[in-house]
């Protein structure tokens, strides 16, 4: 019998009316979805003072890892700037560099941000630690080339959405055990984050057409696992079974109450407190997998986008502590 669901926010269920659904994801299908999972990246650099730059760079097995750059434009654009590593989502199965790219767009036109997109190798084709490899090894090239850049090394940022979320947790956990590059932060937007794909937010959504269900995402994770026993997954590609999330960057989770991924989502936020780490969650009340990059004209997608922004500034531009006031006879030291 279905779980009863959270439902979805009023206004978003009436722009996804519109939307024809998927009622499922399999090898016979994903190469028609495919050709839509992305968004031609040149009308939203239109009318923007932005400078791209295409590049592609070797990764560790020899593969080429193409990485798109933005960088503002203009003189006043001259001092390190904060950088955006851009992680995009399609369940690691579909996507490329340019999918929800609008998201870190904002924080360029807002922080002045560099923003540099990954286009990692995707399931099934690529499959273990490929496509975390070639993350990492894009986050090493930035970290290496700051100063070409124009990149602050210390206000380096991972992000991504949904399997990108669950990507930019991975990459942050390979950093920390490999010694850099430091981050400042990271970014998990609806994560992509466990394989076990058993909490009960999962199972809400399950049984029937969604925007990702249990059933896409079962799908995905075998496809990027193939027949790999659950304990041999590395835990930097399912984050969520890591054993230790201490030292871990800054940390900024969200996802719906209406999706696959809330439960992981929440978890994964919870443990890194319980690690002593400091991370900020929300949960977006009626919210399904992806909305505000699906209907970023929704209110509570602009919400989301606004949250987001403002958590971005305290991290990036962080208020001055107050200035402790000297007594009379103490010596300044």
């Amino acid at each position: 019998m279905a779980l009863t669901r959270p439902p979805f926010d009023p206004e978003l269920r009436a722009l996804l009316a519109d939307m024809p659904l998927v009622p499922e994801l399999n090898r016979d299908v994903l190469p028609q979805i495919r050709q839509f999972s992305s968004t031609p990246v040149e009308p939203l650099l239109e009318g923007r003072a932005i400078d791209r730059r295409e590049i592609s760079i070797a990764g560790p097995d020899g593969t080429d890892i193409p990485l798109s750059v933005f960088r503002p434009a203009g003189p006043e654009h001259t001092a390190p700037a904060p950088c955006v590593y851009w992680m995009h989502g399609g369940g690691m199965v579909m996507g490329d560099r340019f999918s929800q790219i609008d998201i870190p767009l904002e924080w360029l036109d807002r922080f002045g941000a560099v923003v540099v997109s990954v286009d990692y190798r995707l399931a099934p084709e690529a499959t273990g630690t490929s496509l975390l490899d070639d993350c990492y090894h894009g986050l090493l090239w930035v970290a290496e080339h700051a100063d070409e850049l124009g990149v602050d090394p210390n206000r380096i940022i991972a992000a991504g959405v949904s399997a990108g979320g669950g990507l930019t947790a991975g990459v942050a956990l390979l950093a920390r055990d490999r010694g850099g590059p430091n981050l400042a932060a990271q970014v998990l937007i609806c994560p992509m984050l466990d394989h076990h794909n058993d909490t009960t937010s999962s199972r809400q959504y399950a049984g029937e057409p969604g925007v990702w269900t249990r059933e896409m995402n079962e799908f995905a994770w075998r496809s990027v696992l193939g027949d790999l026993a659950d304990d041999a997954v590395p835990d930097n590609v399912s984050p969520a079974t890591a054993d230790d999330l201490s030292g871990l960057p800054d940390t900024y989770v969200d996802a719906g109450t209406a999706e696959v991924f809330r439960d992981e989502a929440v978890a994964y936020t919870t443990r890194i407190w319980a690690a002593g780490g400091q991370a900020e969650l929300h949960i977006w009340a009626g919210g399904f997998h992806g909305f505000d990059a699906l209907y970023p004209q929704a209110r509570i997608s602009a919400q989301a986008r606004r949250a987001r922004i403002d958590w971005l500034a305290r991290i990036l531009t962080p208020a001055a502590g107050p200035t402790r006031p000297q007594l009379s006879g103490q010596r300044a030291g």
